[in-house]
């Protein structure tokens, strides 16, 4: 036995090695936002109660299928992620693990998401977020090295999870889906921009222009992030105009618009990374005040 026990702890290490790996491929900070969405999205159906069956249901397959859209990011991005310090001990680049094994986790996650959802909910549901699946890991991806738009085309994968919960609901797109999609639409380019003016240096390493002005750090990314959170404010008063939730969660979110838009202004301002940080953490606050508090007014 006492042979045996080295054997077992390298097994064991192994194994743990391997499973901090997959979750760090997976993004899993990022996925839960993005599910809890979804969640959202769906229980803000008329109609459609919280039942944890369906719940859990949409978030497996919602997770499944954003994480498999994160592997294919990371693998067409693991020479470039070799160069920045916030990537570079991901698994790819530091060749922890090979291409193969991230493809083959990458279609197997894809097919369990996209089939689940497709069996428990609707096909119309499963369709959309394999759509998302391709804009992210297709169209974005790429595009980070070519255009700033790509902030653009990102935003519109990111925006889907609350029209998927919406579609996995009701079966088909509706104005009240479309509504929680363009307050994320909208909500994602401050949210980006703050993120991608702190990590400025280190994307530029990797080839990656996110930010607005090809002159890079100016004062136009915040006057851009002013433009796209006030338009927020509008856009969270439509869920209370076409009968979705009530007026107080109407007036919380136009409040926690104004904080956003606040934040946006004194980076515009104060062009410095505190002012970016403190526009980050907003947004990193802004949305879940929102949707909580418009699933809580739920009418």
């Amino acid at each position: 036995m006492l042979r045996e026990e080295p054997i077992k702890v390298k097994e064991y290490s192994f194994v743990a090695a391997k499973l901090r790996d997959y979750i760090q491929l997976m993004k899993p900070n990022l996925s839960f936002m993005v599910v809890f969405s979804s969640v959202v999205g769906y229980l803000m159906v008329p109609g459609i109660p919280f039942e944890w069956k369906e719940v859990i249901i949409l978030f497996t397959g919602g997770i499944l299928v954003t994480n498999a859209a994160n592997i294919i990011n990371q693998i067409l991005e693991r020479f470039s992620d070799r160069n920045m310090k916030r990537t570079m001990n991901r698994p790819l680049p530091d060749e922890r693990m090979g291409v193969t094994e991230a493809w083959t986790l990458c279609v197997l996650s894809a097919v369990a998401g996209v089939g689940l959802l497709a069996f428990y909910f609707n096909v119309a549901a499963a369709a959309l977020s394999f759509l998302s699946l391709l804009l992210y890991g297709f169209a974005y991806t790429p595009m980070k090295k070519i255009h700033p738009i790509a902030t653009f085309i990102g935003a519109i994968p990111g925006a889907l999870p609350p029209l998927i919960g919406w579609v996995a609901g009701t079966g088909h797109l509706g104005l009240g889906g479309w509504a929680l999609f363009l307050i994320q639409f909208f909500w994602q380019f401050p949210h980006f921009w703050a993120i991608a003016w702190v990590g400025y240096e280190d994307y530029l390493k990797a080839g990656i222009r996110m930010l607005p002005s090809k002159e890079g750090k100016t004062s136009f990314t915040g006057l851009q992030c002013i433009f796209y959170s006030l338009t927020l404010i509008p856009l969270c008063m439509l869920p209370h105009q076409i009968g979705l939730s009530g007026q107080a969660g109407m007036w919380v979110s136009i409040a926690a618009g104004l904080l956003y838009a606040f934040a946006s202004f004194i980076f515009y301002i104060r062009n410095d990374r505190t002012s970016a940080k403190r526009l980050m953490y907003a947004s990193f606050i802004f949305l879940p005040t929102v949707l909580l508090a418009l699933l809580i007014d739920k009418m």
